[in-house]
């Protein structure tokens, strides 16, 4: 029988992967090339609300706002400054492919140097390290057990009233499923790419910031990450963030109750093997 810190955990992850596979489609319905620096734009965030709580003193969820621009700014630098000259030039799939990955790596030894300054300097843990007890209660359990799903609902909320309800939002769902149509009737496709891949890296931003709170965070935790991002995004069908919304649900609920369950049969010996469950759901997609 599954036990309630177990479904707990489960809602969280769950609400967490939502929150990441819905901007990881998003970047990949106006480039339609998978961004594998989309974890890091998270893992970016998980460093700079470490920073919020331990040098500023204050709560990690008053990090949540800085991290959702900071996110969107790194995640606008890569499309502009990265991808929209290449696009320009007539790049191919495999070229914008590898212009992430080289993204990806910048990031991640960035991180690495503000990890080892932050320890250093400020001798702040910044590796295998959680921020559970700055984390508040609320009827016995974890604030974060009611803000992430009830976070992600209201993002998803929010995004289909936006694109559905707002002259701007039609205009960027109109760019992005016909380009070449939306530019002749007056639409800027720039600005709507741009905006989109804002949004994007605001949402791993937003969920980065509330990592720590769930599972311990090192700067490797977005890449490894990314396979359950990947795989949410691809079983909701990699061109609707609807559908990346409930494929963030499906993976992050068959992964932690999956390997859970497995733990509690066959002994804790296949919790290593958890990436397999994201795996497998994306092989049968």
């Amino acid at each position: 029988m599954l036990s309630l810190p177990l479904i707990r955990d489960a809602v969280i992850f769950a609400s967490l992967l939502t929150m990441l596979s819905t901007g990881l489609t998003l970047t990949y319905m106006t480039t339609r090339v998978p961004n594998f620096a989309h974890g890091d734009f998270a893992t970016m965030n998980v460093y700079l609300n470490l920073a919020v709580v331990h040098l500023l003193g204050l709560s990690p969820y008053l990090g949540v706002v800085p991290s959702f621009f900071f996110g969107g700014v790194i995640a606008l630098t890569l499309y502009l400054a990265v991808l929209k000259p290449l696009l320009d030039r007539g790049a191919n799939y495999v070229i914008l492919m590898v212009a992430t990955i080289a993204y990806d790596m910048i990031l991640l030894s960035l991180i690495n140097i503000v990890a080892d300054y932050l320890n250093r300097v400020y001798k702040i843990l910044t590796r295998l390290f959680q921020l559970k007890s700055f984390d508040a209660e609320f009827f016995g359990q974890p604030l974060i057990f009611l803000v992430a799903p009830l976070l992600s609902l209201v993002i998803i909320s929010l995004l289909y009233f936006f694109l559905n309800k707002t002259k701007f939002g039609i205009a960027m769902r109109a760019a992005i499923e016909n380009p070449s149509l939306a530019e002749v009737i007056g639409i800027n496709i720039n600005l709507t790419y741009a905006f989109s891949w804002f949004i994007s890296g605001g949402l791993a931003g937003i969920a980065g910031a509330l990592l720590p709170l769930y599972m311990t965070c090192n700067p490797d935790i977005g890449v490894r990450l990314l396979i359950s991002v990947f795989a949410a995004s691809i079983v909701g069908g990699l061109t609707n963030i609807y559908g990346a919304f409930l494929g963030g649900l499906l993976i992050g609920l068959a992964e932690t109750l999956g390997t859970g369950y497995l733990s509690i049969m066959v002994g804790p010996w296949v919790v290593p093997y958890r990436p397999v469950i994201p795996l497998g759901l994306m092989f049968l997609t």
